[in-house]
């Protein structure tokens, strides 16, 4: 019988059924990180219970990290104190450990990937919601909760229930200046907030086939801002690509029987599906958020929508996004004037994302607005290696950012980088709810990395298309070219 890659990995994993459409799952790949792991590792502890697999559970510090230094101990006590509890715990239950020491760490979802540790067919588990960026390379990842996390320290299981399957295919190309971004942005606009809700998103056509792996991983990794509980890429020859020479991937003959597997779990070609959803490439703009959930995202030279002919529940939802964001119906956005651009996040803070900027800035020469705070935040020690070893560093600081040490950083703001008051931030980040980066009335505008990049140098909201114009040659490589070797030298110095 013809299977989706989610029912083929799920029915291997499946231990047992345990009614009510609920299932005992087996984790292949569970990643730890300081902000949902205290607490379950005090309840192992209550319990006199030891971790069931250590070497499947993989630790690694990005929340709480301050980005402008790596000095111990952090200034933020709070930071310090979750750094060295998950020191702690790693330790005494026998995990490996990601050390800022080393200069190992970097965003949870940047570093499994770039160390080869996220692989088609897995099952991938973290307590972080953004866990579905691994399904970019064939896995089923799926974001998991603190007595979750437990669950699975204490057994390597988790229960789940049994998603429905999407696919989402989107055909043809896309135009000058449009990116991966903008195409999740452009699916969660389409089918909503909620629309994923029950689903898993299988991302297929044309465009995705001829996406890089960053680009994929960006689209998975905002699977989960439309509802989604995990959102996948079939693997494919780019997959591979990716994964060989990766310090976890395997080598040699055990490289050629993998990717014998992996094509193996890949959809079938007649595999049956519970919805299908398809869009054209072709008429995907650059898109950007003007609200308080990804889903209220216009084209970034469109306006405000108005809530006239909304439903009652979606009117009152407008209005609470008017006022938040001080906004009107039918007010452009372009134009609206930004305090801070924020470059970095799980979902954009790869090499790609910042050779994509640099080059913009470099071929034009234009500098970051007076008055406007920008940060250029890469995903990980290896990214922030690699851009130095390129000059990306000395390019983006050039123009007006401040490069700073890798981490979460202001997507959330459990760290030292928040807005202040209500300043309006132009993020590559993944979420603009309110008081998501740091201040409890501070507002965020989502978009691609090229946007806050054009926001920035503007000033405020534009259209990277028409600030940049159109690269003479590709931007970036395929995908982030980092060490595929695990760095063992400490982080750099302030």
């Amino acid at each position: 019988m013809a299977k989706t890659l989610y029912d083929k990995v799920f029915d291997l994993h499946a231990v047992r059924e345990l009614g009510d459409g609920q299932y005992q799952l087996f984790v292949g790949l569970h990643l730890v990180h300081e902000a949902t792991s205290p607490q379950a590792f005090s309840m192992l502890r209550e319990r006199g219970l030891k971790v069931a697999y250590p070497e499947r559970n993989i630790a690694t510090a990005d929340h709480v990290i301050p980005t402008d230094t790596v000095l111990r101990p952090y200034t933020d006590e709070l930071g310090e104190a979750m750094l060295s509890e998950l020191e702690r715990n790693t330790g005494a239950f026998g995990l490996r450990f990601l050390s800022p020491d080393r200069g190992e760490h970097g965003i949870v979802h940047v570093v499994g990937p770039e160390r080869g540790l996220t692989q088609p067919g897995m099952t991938i588990v973290c307590g972080d919601s953004h866990t579905t960026t691994h399904g970019a390379f064939g896995a089923v990842a799926l974001g998991i909760g603190t007595s979750q996390v437990r669950d699975v320290l204490a057994t390597q299981t988790v229960v789940v229930n049994r998603l429905k399957v999407r696919r989402v295919q989107i055909d043809g190309a896309l135009g000058a200046g449009v990116t991966a971004k903008d195409v999740i942005l452009y699916v969660i606009h389409r089918l909503g907030v909620m629309g994923g809700v029950g689903y898993a998103y299988e991302f297929a056509g044309e465009v995705v086939d001829r996406m890089s792996m960053d680009e994929r991983m960006t689209l998975c990794n905002m699977a989960v801002e439309g509802g989604a509980r995990c959102g996948y890429v079939n693997p494919d020859e780019t997959t591979f690509a990716a994964l060989r020479g990766r310090p976890n991937a395997p080598a040699g003959a055990d490289w050629d029987r993998a990717v014998a597997w992996w094509r193996s779990v890949a959809s079938d070609p007649d595999a049956p599906y519970d919805d299908v959803v398809c869009l054209d490439g072709a008429v995907i703009p650059p898109m950007v958020t003007w609200g308080i959930n990804p889903g209220q995202a216009v084209p970034v030279d469109g306006a405000v929508p108005s809530d006239r002919d909304a439903d009652e529940e979606t009117a009152a939802s407008l209005r609470d996004a008017y006022a938040y964001m001080d906004v009107e119906p039918g007010q452009p956005v372009g134009g609206l004037r930004i305090d801070v651009a924020f470059l970095g996040s799980c979902t954009n803070g790869r090499v790609s994302d910042f050779l994509q900027v640099a080059e913009a800035l470099e071929r034009t020469g234009l500098r970051v607005a007076p008055g406007v705070r920008a940060l250029a935040v890469p995903g990980s020690n290896a990214v922030r290696e690699e851009l130095v070893s390129r000059g990306v560093d000395a390019i983006l600081e050039r123009a007006g950012f401040e490069f700073r040490f890798s981490g979460c950083s202001m997507c959330l703001a459990m760290n030292p980088d928040k807005l202040v008051g209500r300043e309006l931030c132009a993020s590559s980040s993944n979420r603009n709810f309110k008081g998501r980066q740091g201040s409890p009335t501070g507002r965020t505008m989502i978009m691609s990395p090229l946007a806050v990049a054009a926001a920035a140098v503007r000033g405020g909201i534009a259209d990277p298309r028409s600030v940049f114009g159109t690269p003479a040659a590709p931007a970036a490589p395929a995908d982030s070219v980092v060490p595929v070797v695990p760095a063992s030298r400490p982080a750099p110095a302030e």
